[in-house]
């Protein structure tokens, strides 16, 4: 009689326990106006649209993505336009891993803030390894 009162309290006392769940977790993302280009400048197939992709995931206006005429670049280089001051400038260049950031002048194509050459290190600024975050 004790096995089953004790059995009965058991269940009475865990039937009352809720699961609980964890919150789930909110990135929010900060959106950068400014139209950006994006240039395959390492060879690799499909970098410009994965990196596009990446760009646009962290607030980023992607405009164009094509791949550059020269294929060589080994690492990831920014170049902004001083035609037009852009407050996303450093974000892009964080969210990018790289301090490969010039500033060219260009009238000739002042629509753009950003043009970005994509470089062998790619995978490494898209695909963090584990413990790594490419928090804006």
């Amino acid at each position: 009689m004790l096995k089953i009162a004790t059995l009965l309290f058991l269940v009475i006392l865990l039937s009352g326990c809720e699961k609980e769940e964890k919150a789930p977790v909110v990135t929010e993302v900060r959106h950068y106006k400014g139209d950006v280009e994006v240039l395959n400048s390492c060879g690799i197939p499909g970098a410009a649209s994965k990196m596009t992709a990446f760009l646009r995931q962290n607030g980023f206006d992607v405009i164009i993505s094509r791949n550059d005429r020269l294929q060589n670049y080994d690492e990831t280089v920014v170049v902004l336009r001083d035609s037009i001051p852009w407050e996303g400038a450093e974000a892009l260049a964080k969210a990018l891993r790289t301090e490969n950031v010039m500033t060219i002048k260009d009238d000739r194509r002042n629509f753009l803030v950003a043009s970005i050459y994509i470089g062998k290190d790619f995978k490494k600024i898209i695909e963090p390894e584990q413990g790594e975050t490419n928090d804006n």
